[in-house]
């Protein structure tokens, strides 16, 4: 009997034309609303490192199910010694621009990324909407930021737990979810130590709900744990925010899977027996809460 074809994600991209999942080789799929995205890990597998800043892992490491890095303990530390969150490029000559991003209330982050990328960085995050502050080169773009957290408690960071769990009591309109980006926007413009090199920018709040496509969605009810060897998931992609799926499981509503847990496995096509009900750890939500466990399916 054939062997099937194992497959290796290395994780969602926005695109100018939308989201794809990228696989090692190159291969792209597009992740249109309404197609089906069926899976199954191969058996007797184990989940491998993906190496750092596009090398192997020398050691091929065995990594943990639930970790959405993928990494190793030593290839993690690489990665990260050569990205701009570890001010390891302070002579990096591109523009940067600072940004405000908003994923529910009270839930505002500033952060920076290279201006060439565009809005790529907060679609990926899945930040529901955002403005720029402002653009200029990366150590002052740094100092920025560093400012915003200093004079106005503002974070760095927000759990992606958190942005998952509030997708469902988000405001109704556009200039509801933009209210607090405008107020923080205008303190932010008003602090006496801002830098000189960074050119401010206007606020202009982008609203990425239509983009994710949650504005119409059933309620998520529950998320993927893991991935497992053997485990299989199907649905019909209903939205995609950040590096989440959320997928129309038949018989248990929309989950979301977390691109993130699948790289280091080797995929398949599940059997065609095996194809609707998933058979991988999954965490049901209760009613108005996503941090509450209640058993697995």
């Amino acid at each position: 009997m054939a062997t099937a074809r194992a497959w290796r994600c290395s994780g969602l991209r926005w695109t100018p034309e939308g989201p794809v999942l990228v696989w090692d080789g190159g291969r792209r799929s597009p992740l249109v609303r309404g197609k089906r995205v069926a899976f199954a890990v191969a058996e007797e597998t184990a989940r491998r490192c993906v190496g750092a800043r596009g090398n192997d892992c020398p050691l091929r490491a065995t990594v943990s199910g639930r970790s959405t890095g993928a990494r190793c303990e030593e290839c993690a530390r690489l990665d990260r010694a050569h990205s701009v969150a570890a001010d390891t490029l302070a002579d990096d000559p591109r523009p940067y621009r600072v940004y405000l991003a908003w994923f529910g209330p009270g839930m505002t982050k500033v952060g920076i990324t290279a201006a060439e990328r565009g809005s790529a960085r907060l679609l990926e995050q899945g930040a529901v909407c955002f403005s720029w502050l402002g653009t200029g080169p990366l150590m002052a773009a740094r100092r920025t930021e560093e400012l915003l957290r200093a004079a106005l408690n503002v974070p760095d960071r927000v759990p992606y737990a958190d942005k998952r769990a509030v997708r469902a009591r988000l405001p109704h309109t556009s200039d509801e979810r933009a209210v607090e980006v405008r107020e923080l926007h205008a303190r932010a413009r008003e602090l006496p130590a801002w830098p000189d090199s960074l050119e401010p920018s206007p606020c202009q709040v982008v609203d990425h709900i239509e983009v994710f496509g949650i504005q119409h969605t059933e309620p998520v009810l529950a998320d993927v744990r893991e991935l497992i060897p053997g485990g299989t998931l199907g649905g019909a992609l209903v939205a995609v925010a950040g590096p989440d799926l959320h997928l129309a499981v038949d018989g248990h509503g929309v989950v979301v899977l977390d691109t993130r847990l699948m790289t280091g496995w080797d995929l398949v096509t599940p059997q065609a027996s095996r194809s609707g009900e998933p058979t991988v750890p999954v965490r049901k939500f209760t009613t108005g809460s996503a941090g509450q466990q209640d058993g697995l399916f």
